[in-house]
C-alpha cells in the first residue's frame, strides 16, 4: 500500500482523495490545507457539484478529517517548509 500526503485541498486534490478511498492500494495519511477551515473541508469533500455526494461518512474530529472512520492528519501551516513531510509540491 502506498501512503500519500496531499498538499492542498482544492477540487483536483479532493477528487484524488475520493479516488484513494475507492482503492485498496492507496492510503491518504495527511492533508495540508492551510487556507481552509476543517469544517469547510468536510463540507467540500462531502459534496461535489460534478461528482455528487461522497457515499461514505465525513466529519471533523480532534482537528482531523475522518473519512469512513479513517482519521487523517490535517496540517494548516502556511509555510510548507514547516511541514516536514513535504517532499513534492504539485502546482
Amino acid at each position: 500500500m502506498v501512503k500519500v500526503r496531499v498538499n492542498g485541498f482544492g477540487h483536483i486534490r479532493r477528487l484524488i482523495t475520493r479516488a484513494a478511498f475507492n482503492s485498496s492500494e492507496v492510503d491518504i495519511v495527511a492533508i495540508s490545507g492551510s487556507f481552509i477551515d476543517i469544517n469547510y473541508m468536510v463540507y467540500m469533500f462531502q459534496y461535489n457539484s460534478t461528482h455528487g455526494r461522497f457515499p461514505g461518512t465525513v466529519k471533523a474530529e480532534n482537528r482531523k478529517l475522518v473519512i469512513n472512520g479513517k482519521s487523517i492528519t490535517i496540517f494548516q501551516d502556511q509555510d510548507l517548509a514547516n511541514i516536514k513531510w513535504v517532499m513534492l509540491v504539485l502546482r
